[in-house]
């Protein structure tokens, strides 16, 4: 490809609206343009990346034995409402009509249409197991796109699903399938962690995580990871053993104390000269339209999927200061936020964490403003009737497994894989006729990867002030050859020679034939990202190129067929 016939416009200034670093690069590179929020044109730079990954996904699954096919972006309301989820599913559901006032949604992922396929092609145990996977654009109506393509409306995703006629076979999918995106994301030259999460939206009973490892604003989840051994979670899913700490605030008798102005753990704290970790924090909640209540130890923090999980809501949040007061009031009580407990709210859902089992003498809220209980046990609380963990893990607590400290870092989910079970298949009667005639429902798998983010997560894992820095095997082209100055023939001779013996051999190169000055050129080579860059200057009059790696300082000068033996030897090594 010639630079004078390639689509790209290069941009010097980042992006108003962008945040973070992939959002600013893809941009100013010229590899996407915002079409309108959340929705981007892939340009053809981002395309040749985008089908890269799509092929080294394609290539993994079909090596682990999954089957492609394409199913419909337009999906049918009749079989959302057979699986149950047209009416929880949320706001990010794009529903429509058609023209016969059929209601219709635009796919935000496919476990409904995949299961009538096999409720309709696979009838009997000898077919089992199976797994079918397509790589096809997605839409979810996000309240807040952001980050570009990390987190946008319409996205690439490769989704698959197997179908089992036991766990057995499908735990054995499920590791095949782990092991396979362990492969396609080293051939994508990224580093991830596979880890425990929540399944969310999707269900089932265990799920895993892929996340990007990131330092950067990108970063959308914390990742709680033992260096002793392999546990490593997501943050709305992982679990801890928590440091000593004082649980019993030594209260001699139980008494109703004033505590004016204390509204935050902090300045309870402070007036009652105890720490809080003998305090017990309610914090009032709205789940899918009803009030519960969160009891946790005030030294820590309430994780809200876990609290939302704990309820089976669909969506939480925190009250506000006008529905806790409405709440109050409905219960005969005058408080605000910071003075709130369980006494007297037995018929709201409490839900208290699991630290709570060990306090001693606390202090806790009785619903009334600048007062407080003090010396108070679990006795003294009959509301509390169950305890479960809904607690934000914090650097520092024990790993489950080990007992070491957990260390956290930030990351980017760029896939996931679920044991659905029978979510679906019972639901929407997919079964087979097992090998005794009996009509059993499919046990299932879902497994997902984001193509267009994990293209994202590659620019935010690898970059520098310069511009991006792609692995070779997704980059758009391999090399950039730069002829200082396009009107001297010898240095257009060695360049187009160079060029054309490593088109030959099946090396993707540009030639920069522009008649720009050297550093523009250069500076669009980093910013665009070009692995390699060969540079034809005033060094031909002494037979060499100036050679240079991307992701190094250094530049080497040789001799122009060393250089071609040199990109040969290495991009064809890295790409086998």
């Amino acid at each position: 490809m010639k630079m004078s016939k390639l689509f790209v416009q290069t941009l010097r200034e980042n992006p108003s609206d962008a945040e973070v670093v992939s959002h600013k690069l893809l941009v100013r590179a010229g590899y996407i343009r915002k079409l309108t929020s959340g929705v981007y044109n892939y340009l053809p730079l981002m395309w040749r990346v985008l089908k890269k990954i799509e092929n080294i996904t394609r290539e993994e699954m079909d090596r682990a034995g999954a089957q492609e096919l394409l199913m419909p972006f337009v999906q049918p309301q009749e079989l959302w409402e057979e699986s149950g989820r047209w009416g929880v599913y949320g706001a990010e559901l794009m529903r429509l009509k058609d023209r016969h006032d059929r209601g219709m949604c635009l796919g935000p992922t496919h476990e409904e249409v995949i299961t009538s396929i096999a409720r309709d092609g696979l009838k009997s145990y000898k077919q089992l197991p199976v797994n079918l996977y397509q790589i096809q654009s997605k839409f979810r109506d996000e309240i807040r796109p952001r980050f570009g393509l990390l987190r946008g409306r319409e996205f690439i995703m490769k989704d698959a699903y197997s179908f089992a006629t036991n766990e057995e076979d499908l735990m054995k999918e499920y590791q095949n399938m782990a092991q396979a995106y362990k492969r396609i994301f080293e051939r994508c030259g990224l580093e991830t962690k596979m880890v425990q999460s929540d399944s969310g939206a999707i269900g089932g009973k265990i799920s895993h995580e892929f996340m990007v490892i990131t330092d950067t604003d990108a970063g959308e989840n914390d990742v709680f990871y033992c260096e002793s051994c392999d546990y490593a979670a997501n943050s709305n899913h992982a679990v801890s053993n928590l440091p000593d700490a004082v649980v019993d605030g030594g209260f001699s008798k139980k008494e109703i104390v004033d505590t004016p102005n204390t509204h935050s753990i902090d300045e309870l704290s402070e007036f009652l000269k105890i720490p809080a970790s003998v305090i017990l924090k309610s914090i009032l909640y709205i789940a899918d339209s009803k009030p519960v209540l969160a009891l946790i130890r005030a030294d820590r923090q309430v994780e809200e999927t876990k609290l939302m999980n704990a309820v089976c809501a669909n969506e939480i949040r925190i009250a506000t200061a006008g529905e806790i007061e409405e709440i109050m009031n409905q219960h005969g009580f005058n408080a605000v936020a910071g003075f709130i407990g369980p006494d007297g709210l037995g018929d709201i859902t409490i839900v208290a964490d699991e630290t709570v089992k060990d306090m001693k003498n606390f202090v806790v809220g009785i619903n009334q403003t600048d007062k407080h209980l003090v010396g108070a046990n679990l006795l003294d609380l009959p509301e509390i009737k169950e305890f479960c963990d809904i607690r934000l893990c914090e650097a520092g607590d024990f790993c489950p497994q080990c007992g070491k400290p957990l260390k956290v870092t930030r990351g980017i989910e760029v896939g996931n894989i679920f044991q659905l079970g029978t979510k679906y298949s019972e639901p929407m009667n997919a079964v087979y006729t097992d090998i005794d005639g009996k009509n059993k429902p499919f046990i299932m798998g879902c497994y997902g990867i984001g193509i267009s983010r994990t293209a994202a997560a590659a620019v935010e894992a690898h970059h520098d002030e310069h511009g991006i820095m792609w692995p070779v095997a997704i980059a758009p082209y391999h090399v950039v050859i730069v002829p200082v100055n396009i009107n001297d023939d010898v240095q257009m001779q060695v360049a187009q020679s160079m060029y054309e013996t490593l088109l030959k051999e099946g090396i993707e190169v540009v030639l920069d034939d522009r008649d720009e000055r050297a550093g523009v050129k250069f500076k669009d080579a980093d910013l665009i990202g070009f692995p390699y860059r060969v540079t034809v200057g005033k060094s031909i009059s002494e037979g060499l190129v100036e050679f240079k790696i991307r992701n190094l300082e250094e530049t080497i000068k040789i001799e122009p067929s060393q250089a071609v033996e040199l990109l040969i030897g290495k991009i064809k090594e890295i790409l086998k």
